[in-house]
């Protein structure tokens, strides 16, 4: 984009790092950034803390200054701040609003109505097939997805929305010029160019533990609600669930297997009140929205899945939860190798999946096909 006084100085201003009430009393005196820079000491301290004086005083690192601008001046970056028309509605009301996004991609996806998919990092195969089944048939609706960029759940949902209408805003925790992690790289890259990838961070900031939670609230801010998929009770969808709440955004969980850490989560929001969905109809009559098509994208139960192979009895012995290799020989009578060629056989088929600790959950093969 082009760098204009004002881009500028909303570029210098975000390096700041000024709490945000701070620079809503700033601007209410001064008028812009361009002002607020030019005013003398006892200028600002006639409205901020000194403290808040100092810190917007004191120069700014020539090199980070310097990467800010390099990375504006291409010509699909951009710098959306509190007075462009562009900048996400939905993010004003939640009152930490950050003043500046860097942005990639389509501005047209800042201001659709929105839902946030997210859950656990280390997803059950199940899970992934969830997540992308939900965030295709939401997208096809016209549902504009948002996540974190994270790996599993998040990069499932990424990935099942971006070939549909509503496409996908990834929210990073790093400067839009990093992408973390690494092995998202490819997605990052396709979310740019047929979706929206923002940031509140300049250029150049590394991956820092401490703002992946504050990024967080990016992700409910902008959204209608916010969708649980798998979570331990200690996963960072907790934290995102309880900021939509705060913010007055619908929670929504998909429930799962009582035996399951990944189910902890999603249980103890049902708990307080999120909106149990088994479907993504459910989601879309909960925030207003018609589905184009009828919705085939219910939690797996299996009832309708007869595998064209002889291992049919073997595929209903597996259930819904992990199952281990003693649990199948008990419930099939069946002898320990002819089950391990079985099991192989359904995996290959991607019918199954083998899970840790020697454990097998059956997945829902046409969640393939439902995008």
């Amino acid at each position: 984009m082009s760098i204009d006084a004002g881009v500028d100085a909303w570029a210098t201003l975000a390096q700041k790092a000024l709490p945000h009430r701070t620079i809503v009393e700033l601007l209410r005196a001064f008028g812009d950034p361009i002002a607020v820079l030019r005013a003398s000491r006892t200028q600002l301290k006639s409205v901020v803390p000194e403290a808040a004086v100092d810190r917007l005083l004191a120069p700014v690192a020539a090199d980070r200054l310097a990467a800010t601008r390099a990375w504006l001046e291409a010509p699909a970056h951009n710098l959306i701040a509190w007075d462009d028309v562009d900048y996400p509605r939905a993010l004003l009301d939640i009152g930490d609003a950050p003043p500046v996004l860097f942005h990639v991609g389509r501005r047209d996806l800042l201001n659709r109505t929105s839902i946030a998919i997210v859950g656990s990092r280390s997803a059950t195969p199940q899970g992934v097939e969830n997540a992308r089944a939900f965030s295709a048939a939401l997208s096809e609706a016209g549902v504009t997805i948002v996540s974190g960029l994270a790996l599993g759940i998040d990069a499932a949902a990424h990935d099942g929305a971006l070939h549909h209408a509503g496409s996908t805003i990834a929210v990073v925790g790093t400067g839009p010029d990093r992408i973390y992690p690494a092995r998202n790289r490819t997605l990052a890259l396709a979310i740019a160019e047929r979706g929206t990838l923002i940031s509140e961070y300049p250029p150049g900031t590394p991956a820092r533990k401490e703002n992946f939670p504050r990024r967080n609230r990016l992700l409910s801010g902008l959204s209608r609600g916010v969708l649980v998929i798998e979570a331990t009770l200690s996963s960072g969808s907790l934290i995102t669930a309880r900021l939509a709440g705060e913010q007055g955004r619908d929670v929504f969980a998909i429930p799962g297997s009582i035996h399951s850490p990944f189910s902890k989560g999603p249980h103890k929001l049902i708990r307080e009140g999120a909106k149990l969905v088994e479907t993504a109809n459910d989601v879309l009559a909960e925030i207003g929205v018609v589905s184009p098509r009828r919705d085939k994208t219910s939690v797996p139960n299996g009832d309708h899945i007869v595998p064209d192979m002889q291992w049919a009895e073997l595929f209903a012995a597996i259930a819904h939860d992990p199952v281990d290799l003693d649990m199948l020989i008990a419930r099939t009578h069946m002898r320990a190798d002819e089950l391990q060629a079985a099991l192989t056989a359904l995996e290959l088929d991607g019918r199954v999946a083998a899970l840790p600790g020697g454990k097998w959950q059956r997945l829902d093969p046409a969640s393939r096909t439902r995008a």
